[in-house]
C-alpha cells in the first residue's frame, strides 16, 4: 500500500506503526520525496516527562528506575549475562545481536532492536502467543559511583493498566539489582 510519495507501508486495518513495516524509497537534496515521511509512532516516542505521564491509557508506556552501587561496565556484563537478562526479561531468556529472537519460559518473547554496549538494550516485547507487540528500552548511564539503569516499556496495550505495567517493570528491576549483588 503506498501512503505518500516514496513511502511503502504493509499493515493491516487498526495495527499500529510499531506493528507494521515502513519502506522509505532512497533520496537525495531536496525535491518531492522530502516531505514529513512518518518513520515512528508516538508510541515509539518517549516523553521528556515520562515520570509525570499519565499510566493510564498513555500511548508513552511507563518509566522504571533505580541507581545500583556498581560501575556501568559491570552493570552491562550483568544485562548480557543469562543471569541478569532473566531477572528483567524471565526465565530462560538469553540476548544475541540486533535481529535475533529471545525467548523466555514464562511466555513473553521478542527480537533484540538495538544493542549499544555500556549504553542500552532495547527489544520488542509479547508478553504472550497473541500480546500485543511493545518495546522495552533499557538504558544505562553513570550516576555518581553507580549506575542509573531506566526501563521504558512503550506501546499501547501493554497491560490491563499501567500501574501494573509499572508494578513488573519495578519488580523486575528489583529482581536485577538482587541478582547483581548476589
Amino acid at each position: 500500500m503506498r501512503t505518500e510519495e516514496g513511502a511503502f507501508t504493509h499493515c493491516l486495518p487498526g495495527q499500529s506503526l510499531v506493528d507494521c513495516l515502513w519502506w522509505v524509497r532512497p533520496h537525495q537534496g531536496a525535491g518531492p520525496y522530502d516531505p514529513e515521511v512518518p518513520m515512528s509512532s508516538s508510541t515509539q516516542s518517549i516523553p521528556e516527562n515520562a515520570e509525570d505521564a499519565e499510566l493510564e491509557g498513555s500511548p508513552a508506556g511507563v518509566h522504571s528506575s533505580l541507581t545500583v552501587g556498581a560501575p556501568v561496565d559491570r552493570v552491562w556484563q550483568h544485562l548480557i549475562s543469562a543471569r541478569g537478562t532473566e531477572a528483567l526479561l524471565g526465565p530462560g531468556v538469553t540476548l544475541g545481536n540486533k535481529g535475533e529472537s529471545w525467548h523466555s519460559s514464562d511466555g513473553p518473547h521478542g527480537v533484540v532492536r538495538s544493542y549499544h554496549p555500556m549504553e542500552q538494550v532495547r527489544v520488542s516485547w509479547h508478553p504472550h502467543a497473541d500480546g500485543p507487540l511493545s518495546i522495552v528500552d533499557l538504558q544505562l548511564k553513570p550516576d555518581g559511583d553507580g549506575t542509573r539503569v531506566d526501563l521504558y516499556h512503550e506501546g499501547q496495550g501493554i497491560a490491563e493498566d499501567g500501574a501494573g505495567d509499572k508494578s513488573r517493570w519495578d519488580d523486575a528491576l528489583g529482581r536485577f539489582a538482587q541478582a547483581l549483588d548476589a
